[in-house]
């Protein structure tokens, strides 16, 4: 088990080592640790519930609650199936799901899954232009 003394006397080592001093000579530098993680980018809250999934949904579609809350319970049940039948799935603007790994646990799946987005004006933008490009040669030829 390394200790907090030893961790630090090897960090000093380090720094020393990286500006060609001893590590006597750097024992009066300070040394900064930083941890980076990688996070999703936004502001990135708590876990969404399905209950605040559907208040988002009312909030940009014009309808009902009663109307949008079978609609979401059927996507989500869809998506929940596809998922426990391994199926990979292509959903603009949620992203390509592709399903990585699976482990059945006496009472529950785990899914390990990569959701691949594409950026805003990425590769979708791409094939706006080249339509648009192909739309100029029609126009030409006629």
């Amino acid at each position: 088990m390394i200790t907090k003394t030893k961790t630090t006397e090897s960090l000093k080592a380090v720094a020393a080592r990286g500006t060609g001093a001893t590590a006597d000579q750097s024992a009066d530098e300070t040394v900064q640790l930083v941890m980076v993680a990688d996070a999703p980018s936004g502001d990135a809250g708590p876990e969404m519930k399905k209950q605040e999934l559907l208040d988002k949904v009312l909030s940009r579609a014009d309808v009902r609650k009663k109307v949008a809350r079978p609609v979401v319970d059927a996507v989500l049940e869809v998506l929940g199936e596809a998922l426990a039948e391994g199926r990979e799935m292509n959903l603009p603007p949620l992203g390509r799901v592709k399903l990585n790994r699976v482990k059945d646990l006496p009472n529950a799946r785990v899914i390990v899954a990569k959701i691949r987005q594409a950026k805003p004006g990425g590769r979708a933008g791409a094939k706006q232009r080249a339509g648009d490009a192909k739309d100029e040669v029609a126009e030409e030829a006629e």
